[in-house]
């Protein structure tokens, strides 16, 4: 509940702590955009995706962003795999930042419907650690103990910057992948 002065309006404390609530909930618009695509978002030349990455668990090792065709037989296909087969597949990696929340841009081939895919390494392996690496999407759904859904890392991407927020999921006892916090 929020403190009234005598006319009603909020307190100087009260507007201070509701300033700073605000401010700490979200990354300022001026925060900076992280990996090689950076440059594709700050001068909204898209096609490009603009991902907020939240609920990381620490700040120890990496994160990606991945980009795949969207369909079920090439949706977190390996890399090589797809570049035989002549598919669209695009990765950005960055060092995790300090403050908690990265916000990372990946250049797009083209505007339409892609899924994305973003992973924290904390192990420094290139291969997933399923008990410690996080994996997140665009959905919010819960990842499970299941093997992560095509329609959960959808997006549909147009000719601008398109911003998507993911929040990491990690595994967290017998109920598979959850958000850390």
């Amino acid at each position: 509940m929020a403190t009234r002065g005598a006319g009603g309006g909020l307190t100087a404390a009260a507007s201070f702590a509701a300033a700073a609530c605000a401010l700490l909930a979200a990354p300022s618009a001026g925060a900076q955009v992280l990996g090689s695509d950076a440059a594709a978002c700050n001068g909204g030349q898209g096609p490009a995706i603009r991902a907020t990455i939240t609920g990381l668990k620490d700040t120890k090792g990496s994160l990606k962003l991945e980009l795949y065709p969207a369909n079920e037989e090439d949706f977190l296909a390996g890399d090589d795999d797809l570049a035989r087969r002549g598919k669209p597949f695009r990765r950005v990696g960055v060092g995790v930042p300090a403050g908690g929340t990265a916000i990372v841009c990946i250049r797009v081939p083209q505007p339409g419907r892609w899924a994305l895919f973003a992973g924290h390494d904390r192990d420094g392996k290139p291969k997933f650690n399923f008990w410690s690496d996080g994996a997140g999407f665009p959905s919010a759904r819960k990842i499970g103990r299941s093997r992560p859904k095509l329609e959960d890392a959808l997006i549909d991407v147009g000719p601008g910057v398109t911003h998507t927020t993911i929040r990491m999921q990690y595994l967290r006892g017998l109920g598979g992948f959850s958000p850390a916090s």
